[in-house]
């Protein structure tokens, strides 16, 4: 099972090369960056990291055609994979924080989200190429200075229309916190499309994006994950039911303010019990003392047994001995299977 990470975007370039390379000395297989807005660039603060590995394989999600256009948003990729020799990767969906910033309201996001998967396909071809869709056009692209090996494209998916379409014009899917119940259910409809277009849907890379608090003790490690929750899924309809009671997702919606004023300000979310919100950590996410990770290795596996290829590791604050602890012990424990 392929484990990868997802380093937060605000950091320097020299600090997000050097985890880079701590991830690479483990055996890690990729590295991501949250396209956030306040982060930096997710294609040039790569470029120290992509100089100083090897075999990582490293790229920005998830990009949003809406706020790079695709010939752009290619240009960027196949010039990051060049420095990279092959092994950049990126996940393209339609949009949030950023374009909601931008006063953006996308329309036939899955249709814009396919025109783009399209012309980052064709951009690869290292030729001159013209593309007219229903919402995007290229015209006279010439790709032929990018000699590496393409890019590895991933369609951002986590609603039925965005998984069907990803797996007929991916070259993967990223979910975003998903539990084994809600893979099986992407499985369902992923694997049907795959085999009707000849792809093996054994072999198709799922990987699934999951927050990871490892601290020295739990109560770190859970407050950690209270801080960041309101940037989860987990909390929001449907996913919120996937972790606790019917019952209890509506005493969560009702506190949905309160999950946004907390956000990375205070782990202490006023108005839902604490209970509650320490059960949809529990379920939701990973939140655990470094000596606790063994009981994390089983989520994962049952993570793989519903079908995930992979796993991102989306980690937060000091993020150095959290790698240490999945490189030692994660990495090994799924590699084989």
């Amino acid at each position: 099972m392929r484990v990868d990470l997802i380093i937060q975007p605000h950091l320097p370039a020299a600090e997000f090369a050097a985890l880079g390379e701590l991830a690479e000395q483990y055996g890690i297989s990729g590295v991501w960056v949250s396209n956030h807005l306040d982060g930096r660039d997710p294609f040039v603060n790569f470029v120290p990291l992509a100089e100083r590995t090897q075999q990582l394989h490293m790229g920005p999600t998830a990009l949003s055609p809406y706020e790079e256009h695709p010939m752009q948003m290619a240009k960027l990729l196949l010039t990051l994979n060049e420095i990279a020799g092959g092994r950049a990767h990126v996940a393209v969906g339609g949009g949030g924080g950023t374009v909601d910033s931008m006063g953006i309201k996308p329309a036939r996001m899955v249709r814009a989200v396919r025109e783009c998967l399209e012309i980052l396909r064709l951009a690869t071809s290292k030729e001159r190429v013209t593309y007219e869709g229903e919402i995007f056009q290229m015209h006279g692209l010439d790709t032929g200075w990018a000699k590496a090996p393409p890019p590895a494209i991933f369609g951002a998916a986590n609603g039925e229309q965005m998984l069907r379409m990803s797996a007929r014009y991916a070259d993967g899917i990223m979910t975003s916190d998903f539990t084994p119940v809600r893979l099986r259910w992407a499985r369902e409809i992923i694997d049907p499309v795959l085999k009707e277009t000849g792809r093996d849907p054994a072999s198709f890379p799922l990987i699934n994006f999951w927050a990871c608090h490892i601290k020295a003790t739990r109560e770190e490690a859970m407050a950690e994950a209270r801080l960041y929750l309101m940037a989860r899924a987990t909390i929001w309809a449907p996913y919120i039911n996937d972790v606790v009671s019917a019952e209890e997702a509506a005493v969560v919606a009702k506190h949905y303010p309160a999950f946004v004023r907390a956000y990375r300000r205070s782990s202490d979310i006023e108005g839902p019990p604490r209970e509650l919100v320490d059960k949809i950590v529990g379920h939701g996410v990973t939140a655990c003392a470094a000596s606790e990770i063994d009981g994390q290795i089983d989520r994962f596996r049952e993570m793989h047994a519903a079908g995930a290829t992979g796993v991102a590791l989306c980690l937060y604050n000091d993020p150095a001995d959290a790698i240490r602890v999945i490189g030692e012990h994660v990495v090994p424990a799924l590699k084989d299977i």
